[in-house]
């Protein structure tokens, strides 16, 4: 089992920044890749950003450029610097572990972009 706790988010001002982490505890070893994903309301969840099983990293289009998905290995902790925030920015945020064949979710931590 692997256990994930997400901290960060809040309430940031157009053009503001946040961070947000991801704390993984347990079978970290058998995690296959890790992002994280986003929901809005009324909205399907979608992947923002994830470092794949081979490193690769994978960004949304409506992120790239703004948001920066980053790894401490000796903290099992993953991060999204989230940089010119935009109203459509806002939603709930979702660390994701995938272990074959399971997808694993942390308890999400709500990001509100709003002036």
């Amino acid at each position: 089992q692997v256990q994930l706790v997400e901290s960060g988010g809040g309430l940031v001002q157009p053009g503001g920044s946040l961070r947000l982490s991801c704390a993984a505890s347990g079978s970290i070893a058998n995690i296959n890749r890790m992002g994280w994903y986003r929901q809005a309301p009324g909205k399907q969840r979608e992947l923002v950003a994830q470092f794949t099983s081979t490193g690769r990293l994978d960004y949304a289009d409506s992120v790239k450029g703004r948001f920066t998905i980053s790894r401490d290995n000796a903290k099992n902790t993953v991060y999204l610097q989230m940089n010119s925030l935009k109203p459509e920015d806002t939603a709930a945020y979702y660390c994701n572990a995938y272990i074959w064949p399971f997808d694993r979710w942390g308890q999400g931590t709500q990001v509100t972009v709003s002036s």
